[in-house]
């Protein structure tokens, strides 16, 4: 009795919906009113599918949550997650339709503490270079030809082996000073500032390269403390960092007169290489050799046309004094001439003379000839103008929404404002808004035909 009673008190009309279409309006409920955000916790149940998408649960110690990772996105980060790590997602809350499980729609990944070490990083870079510690115009240059590098990273680092390396490979015999120094750890910012004062105050070289290995932010943050940002900036020579790899940035690379990707790439910016060095010179030896050739020879050719030309000072006199009597006579020539053309054109201009009287009426009958055309063209531009306006007006008139609503038709509305092209994008109930072309009507969907065609 109490089943039937309850059908009884249930109102009349309710759709009845497929889990298909429940799960679909849940997920867009989901998506519509959770933003994307950031989510903390542990990874576990890691699967790398052969698509290249990952799956796995995001856990902490009261709940978990299902996340999957599109391969167009995992492609982008920067490691691999495993069972137990602590990560931070970048994702959107939504629902897997084909099962009903709640998820996680994940755009990147990152370790867990490093958005606040990227945070602190961003706050830092933002205060050093308002105080100008990054400004482009105080980058210096680095000496061409150094007489002695100073290297400051640790004796330990794999980086020290590999600026040596290069060292050797390009300028074997470069004197090179080593200051020691801490390149990770507690403390250690301070003591990579301490190493390149050190440096300055000895002023045993000419350029200083500041090295570490790659590694994760955390393993790279002693190049991002302030002391060492203005430590490079004080150092009085020219200063190159080559911390991490070709993607990592720290603050000492901006401070730096010049980042380099890695600590291989900071020893050959600082330093020449011998074999080119060598090569030059044996170019310009043998440059300087055929030049002086070429203008030992071009010497001795200007010396035999002078001594050809070289004449007696009598036969010069001679020579300059027959040129001179040529251009007298063509001077005498060209004066002739001259007189007779002014005297023929004066004949000329005497001829096309007129009187003041002729030329007013000529003038005045040109006017009149202008005047004409100029109100002829008024007129037929006036006449086009008004043919452009009637026409624009009639297919203004064909365009204008009331003319269509006042020919019968009508223009349905969601309660948002949208206008609705397809009966398909209705659910039942939905409430309508209709507007004619004398009022406006508010309805109800009680059914929705998919079929129908208009007529």
């Amino acid at each position: 009795m109490d089943f039937l009673d309850d059908i009884a008190d249930s109102p009349p009309g309710l759709p009845v919906l497929t889990v298909s279409e429940l799960n679909r309006m849940a997920r867009r409920a989901l998506e519509s009113q959770l933003p994307l955000l950031w989510v903390e916790g542990e990874v576990s149940n890691f699967m790398r599918a052969a698509s290249g998408h990952w799956y796995f649960s995001l856990k902490d110690t009261n709940a978990q949550v299902r996340c999957v990772m599109f391969r167009g996105r995992n492609q982008f980060a920067d490691f691999t997650p495993a069972n137990g790590d602590h990560v931070e997602l970048r994702a959107l809350p939504s629902l897997y339709e084909a099962r009903g499980e709640f998820q996680l729609g994940a755009e990147s990944i990152r370790r867990a503490g490093a958005g606040r070490l990227f945070e602190a990083f961003l706050k830092l870079k933002a205060k050093l270079e308002a105080e100008g510690l990054f400004d482009p115009t105080r980058k210096r240059a680095l000496p061409r030809f150094p007489r002695r590098i100073g290297i400051v990273t640790s004796p330990q680092a794999a980086a020290l082996h590999d600026v040596l390396t290069a060292l050797a490979r390009r300028m074997p015999g470069l004197p090179v000073i080593l200051y020691p120094t801490a390149v990770q750890g507690s403390g250690a910012g301070m003591q990579i500032a301490n190493a390149i004062r050190a440096a300055g105050e000895r002023a045993e070289c000419d350029v200083l390269l500041v090295c570490r290995g790659g590694g994760s932010l955390e393993d790279l943050w002693a190049f991002n403390d302030e002391a060492v940002a203005r430590a490079i900036v004080a150092s009085p020579m020219p200063v190159v960092s080559g911390v991490g790899h070709e993607t990592d940035f720290t603050l000492a690379d901006f401070a730096a007169d010049l980042r380099a990707p890695t600590p291989t790439a900071a020893a050959e910016l600082a330093s020449p290489v011998q074999a080119e060095l060598l090569q030059q010179l044996g170019q310009l030896a043998r440059q300087i050799h055929l030049q002086f050739a070429r203008r030992q020879h071009n010497d001795m050719q200007r010396m035999d046309y002078l001594a050809r030309r070289l004449v007696h000072p009598a036969e010069q006199l001679r020579r300059r004094q027959t040129e001179l009597n040529q251009l007298a006579q063509r001077l005498a020539r060209a004066t002739r001439t001259r007189l007779t053309r002014e005297q023929l054109q004066l004949a000329q201009l005497n001829q096309r003379l007129v009187t003041p009287h002729h030329a007013i009426r000529r003038e005045q009958q040109q006017l009149d000839a202008l005047r004409l055309r100029a109100q002829r063209a008024v007129q037929g531009s006036l006449m086009q103008r008004q043919l452009y306006l009637a026409r624009y007006t009639s297919s203004l008139a064909h365009l204008n929404p009331e003319n269509v609503l006042a020919r019968g038709y009508s223009i349905v509305q969601m309660e948002s404002g949208a206008v609705v092209q397809d009966a398909t994008t209705l659910k039942l109930g939905d409430p309508l808004r209709i507007r004619f072309h004398h009022g406006r009507a508010r309805a109800i969907v009680q059914s929705v035909d998919q079929d129908a065609t208009p007529d």
